[in-house]
Formats: C-alpha cells, structure tokens, sequence
C-alpha cells in the first residue's frame, strides 16, 4: 500500500512539473508570436494561434487551456485555436480565471471574454461567417461575454452577440442573440430558461 502511494505521489508530482515546465515554455514562444499574456497561464497541450498582422490577443491571469484529449474526461475533439483574421482593431481579449477545453476562438472584429468564464469542451466563440467574399455573408460584429459565465459542452456563440454576467448557457446550445445576466439559456436557437436566483 505504501509504494502504490509512493508512486502516485512521484506520477502525480513528475506531471505537475512537466505541465508547469511546458507551460511555461509555450507561453513564451506565444509572447514571440504576439500574444500578451497579463499572467501566469497554464496549457495541457499545444493551443494553436494565428495571429493577423496588427491584430491583438490577450490573455488573463490564471488562464487554462486544455488540448490534450485525457485533459478533460468529458471528451475533447480538437485542440483550442486562438485565431484573428484582419489587423487593425482585430482583438481577442480574456479576462482572468478562465477555461478553455477544445475552445475555438475566431475573430475578425473583437470578442471580449470577461473574468471566470468557463467554456466547456468544443466549445466554438466567432463574430464573422467566415466566407466574407460570399454575399449572403454580413460584416463581422463583436462579441462580449461577461464574467462568471460558463458554456456547456459543445455551445456554439455567434457574432454580435452578448452575454450577461453569471449566465449558464446549457450543452450544444446555438447562441445567436443576446442573453442577459443571470439566467439559464439553452436550446438551438438558445433561449432563457430561467432566472438564477442568487440569493437562495
């Protein structure tokens, strides 16, 4: 009994260190890339980013990201991906305390993400269509999703969208209008279900 202990203190302490010494690697070779980080931030695998030229990413204190496929046991499909696609005021900008598993990030206007956000696996944040040369598309418009809101696994949130703070947005929910603060919003398109009362 004691050496299986021994050994899963030795596992347990060999990948804490190997998942600090990574992160710590990684997130420099992301500051060379362009991105700011305003803290420590910590990857379970490689997130991938694509910065265009005069854009800007931002990432909060105490960030999380996980792309590895055994880092989150709910299931990850892809890595996280970090992407701005047009300079010129084109941000990504995440607050403090947040989490990302398989999160994809696509800007080309600016999504801001507020402080303790937690965004569930797969889940997908884009502001534009992706096809800007196709006519049926329309221009780009910001997202901003407040702080404490969480994104169940598989949420996808489109452009001009906002959503308020503490908001629970519930698994493969299609987020295309605004949803305001403190309520539980599911369904495709999503709607409100209930109010969050925070005083019970």
């Amino acid at each position: 009994m004691k050496l299986i202990r021994l050994l899963h203190f030795i596992f347990n302490r060999s990948e804490f260190l190997y998942l600090s010494f990574f992160s710590y690697l990684f997130r420099h070779f992301l500051q060379w890339r362009g991105v700011k980080f305003r803290g420590k931030v910590r990857f379970w695998g490689k997130t991938k980013v694509q910065m265009a030229k005069g854009s800007e990413i931002i990432i909060g204190e105490n960030g999380r990201f996980r792309s590895k496929h055994t880092s989150n046991l709910i299931g990850i499909n892809r890595p996280c991906i970090l992407s701005t696609h047009v300079g010129n005021n084109c941000k990504i900008i995440i607050g403090d305390n947040c989490g990302f598993s398989g999160t994809v990030i696509g800007a080309f206007s600016q999504i801001i993400i507020g402080n303790n956000v937690k965004c569930g696996a797969n889940t997908l944040i884009t502001d534009s269509d992706w096809h800007p040369e196709d006519p049926r598309s329309s221009p780009p418009r910001p997202i901003n999703i407040g702080n404490n809101v969480w994104l169940g696994v598989n949420s996808t949130v489109l452009k001009g969208v906002t959503i308020g703070e503490n908001s629970v947005i519930g698994a493969n929910s299609l987020v295309v209008k605004d949803i305001p603060a403190n309520v539980i919003a599911a369904g495709n398109p999503c709607k409100v279900i209930k109010s969050i009362n925070n005083n019970a």
